[in-house]
């Protein structure tokens, strides 16, 4: 596999190309060594630089907040989407079954297998240029779009707002799921205190979720 046009989409080029293989190389493809351990690195290595990005963008929010948008920045659907950004699917090194299982459309893998990339990036020219690297592929992705609002948990937000107003946790509801098993479409509402507060579509029951919250919390805030 040719993986000189994967390493301009990165913007990075690898002195060691092992290393590249391996992060791309998922356990299913019994190659002897896969991504799991650099997977692992990645991970702290990319909670270190968005926790920093977080604390210099926003410099006047309380830890609390701080934690929770970093959580979500680094949960598998954001970073599967910066994964797709870079087609790391058609990168990776399955196996057939797990091919046969849409492994390479996969929110887990490919998330796995970016933070394995940034694992490896780390490994080999230090956390300046995964910093570099994470900032450049943010502004690329969301250009235009705030990171707090992106990412920020509307879920946990709106059940800390309705705890302390009603003494009531939401209720998510699945009104309908339609669409093939590859690409499925969900309609959630959200409910409090037996009243609908919003009713959302999402590629997943979780992103829809997320976007009840965000209405309700809308419309909560704007009737204080």
């Amino acid at each position: 596999m040719d993986l000189k046009e994967f390493q301009q989409l990165l913007g990075y080029h690898f002195t060691n190309q092992a290393l590249l293989k391996e992060a791309l190389t998922h356990k299913s493809a019994k190659r002897g060594t896969h991504n799991e351990r650099l997977e692992f690195l990645g991970d702290a290595v990319l909670d270190l630089i968005i926790g920093e990005f977080l604390y210099k963008k926003f410099p006047n929010s309380p830890e609390g907040e701080l934690s929770k948008m970093r959580a979500s920045m680094v949960n598998e659907k954001a970073l599967a989407e910066i994964a797709r950004s870079l087609m790391i699917g058609k990168y990776l090194f399955i196996s057939k079954s797990e091919e046969q299982n849409k492994g390479r459309e996969k929110d887990s893998i490919l998330s796995n297998a970016f933070e394995a990339i940034m694992g490896a990036v780390y490994l080999e020219s230090g956390l300046k240029t995964v910093k570099v690297l994470v900032q450049s592929l943010l502004e690329k992705i969301f250009p235009a779009i705030d990171i707090k609002n992106l990412f920020y948990d509307y879920k946990t937000s709106l059940q800390e707002i309705t705890q302390a107003r009603f003494g009531e946790t939401p209720e998510y509801v699945l009104i309908d799921a339609n669409g093939p098993d590859h690409n499925k479409n969900f309609l959630m509402s959200v409910r409090i205190c037996n009243k609908e507060y919003a009713r959302a579509n999402g590629k997943n029951k979780k992103e829809a979720q997320q976007i009840c919250a965000k209405i309700a919390l809308e419309l909560l805030k704007a009737h204080q």
